[in-house]
């Protein structure tokens, strides 16, 4: 089976405009450039997975099928910018949640790998061309752990992460948009020269 670059990208702050525990749609707001970078990566054959945390489940904060409702509307806006992500996943646990549910030490929360091993079980993702895109070391930490080319963005809390960590990842870059096109030119120069001998 062919196997794909794939690119993980975090959500709150990277994706959307960071606002708290996020309760309601009207308050999830993606940042303007984020269909054109998703596009992109669409356009040149990656794969686009999007990991996040989101802890306010467990804490009793919004249940899933908010969170749900939130990623209905992060596709359905990335739709009408000609954008799609292959998959999307979530980690509703947090170890002080009232509900024996969530109350969890469980394996998919950043940094831990859970999340991702589940995309790489479940989607042809080439393990050798791997990068990740977040504004928390919880995303840099857990790239790390894949073999990944990370990115800090500096939306979100990414400017006082790169402040506090400012040898972190392999690139602290301005935003999503950023990141994908130097992506892109990574992935561009990797090309084997297709030139006839």
């Amino acid at each position: 089976m062919e196997k794909f670059p794939a690119v993980f990208i975090d959500r709150d702050g990277t994706m959307n405009i960071e606002a708290g525990y996020i309760d309601h749609p009207d308050n999830f707001n993606l940042y303007p450039f984020v269909p054109h970078a998703v596009r992109l990566l669409n356009t040149h054959g990656f794969i686009v997975v999007v990991l996040t945390n989101q802890a306010g489940v467990g804490r009793g904060y919004f249940g899933e099928d908010n969170v749900e409702l939130l990623h209905s509307k992060m596709r359905s806006e990335l739709s009408k910018g000609g954008a799609k992500l292959d998959a999307v996943y979530y980690c509703p646990h947090h170890t002080s949640s009232k509900d024996p549910k969530y109350a969890i030490d469980c394996d998919c929360r950043k940094p831990r790998t859970g999340m991702a091993d589940r995309a790489l079980s479940e989607l042809p993702i080439d393990t050798d061309r791997m990068f990740i895109i977040g504004d928390k070391m919880s995303d840099i930490k857990l790239g790390k752990k894949l073999g990944c080319r990370t990115y800090l963005v500096k939306t979100g809390y990414g400017l006082r992460e790169a402040e506090k960590n400012p040898e972190s990842a392999d690139i602290i870059t301005d935003s999503l948009l950023t990141a994908v096109l130097d992506i892109l030119q990574i992935s561009r120069q990797a090309q084997p020269d297709q030139t006839p001998a």
